[in-house]
């Protein structure tokens, strides 16, 4: 791999991120090993900006996959491509991040196949090796090569869960929505408005994940909240800048959407 190959994946401003806890040490000291790491937590929470930023942080290259139901192994890993010439080799997204000693972030990963997951497993453990069957090479991960993954386990049921197999080849790490003060400062940051507008915003979620199995699968996501500060940022009505960015997307029940916007009338 060239230097341009490397820097293209390099991250080159700092990622807005509000620690929580103890997880920049604690992925440090994962990275330090080269431990793989599972991030678990609901869907819009920083997982992904978390990894961003461990990666600026470390000055690590960053190739993230996001994953699906139609994702085959030879998405991950390569394949062979014709062209004008004939055929040719391609690296997948895995084995570019373990030829160059990337960080490969596989996000939300339980959403791809399973036979797709099992071709993680050399990476995973002491062999730290990729077979690609199909070329005929065994690539031996660099040494600066990490590989995480993340998934929401609300989500998880017997049809779409991570084999112990799988798991158990990696450290984990919970995420979950920050406390009420820290929210209001992350959504005050990124969505550019007061203190106060973004106070409301979160005491809007927490309403909303309040109701998570009484008719919500989910409630509000701090992404979301930043969706909605952002637009009343751009000059949109509050309430209407809630409805748009955080009622309209979570459902389309009527009698839920009527209790969510009751809960925008009472704090907007």
């Amino acid at each position: 791999m060239s230097e341009i190959d490397r820097t293209q994946y390099l991250i080159d401003q700092e990622p807005y991120y509000r620690p929580v806890g103890q997880e920049v040490a604690l992925y440090e000291a994962a990275y330090g090993v080269r431990m793989p790491i599972m991030l678990k937590g609901p869907t819009g929470c920083g997982k992904t900006r978390f990894v961003e930023y461990m990666a600026w942080r470390l000055g690590r290259p960053l190739i993230t996959v996001a994953c699906n139901e139609d994702m085959s192994a030879s998405d991950l890993v390569g394949r062979f491509l014709l062209d004008i010439n004939g055929t040719k080799w391609q690296d997948g997204p895995l084995t570019v991040a373990a030829r160059l000693g990337a960080i490969c972030y596989l996000d939300e990963v339980v959403e791809a196949r399973q036979d797709t997951t099992v071709v993680i497993h050399p990476l995973t453990d002491h062999r730290r090796t990729l077979p690609l069957e199909k070329k005929g090479e065994l690539v031996h991960a660099h040494p600066d090569f990490q590989l995480v993954i993340s998934y929401n386990p609300r989500y998880q049921s017997l049809m779409k869960d991570l084999k112990q197999s799988t798991k158990q080849r990696f450290g984990a790490i919970d995420f979950d929505y920050p406390s009420a003060e820290i929210e209001t400062e992350i959504v005050a940051h990124e969505g550019g408005v007061e203190h106060a507008i973004a106070e409301k915003l979160v005491q809007i979620a927490h309403r909303s994940r309040n109701l998570k199995g009484h008719g919500l699968d989910e409630g509000m996501s701090t992404r979301l909240l930043v969706y909605a500060a952002q637009l009343i940022s751009r000059g949109v009505e509050p309430r209407a800048a809630a409805q748009m960015a955080l009622v309209r997307p979570l459902t389309d029940d009527p009698d839920m959407r009527d209790t969510l916007d009751a809960a925008v009338n009472t704090y907007l």
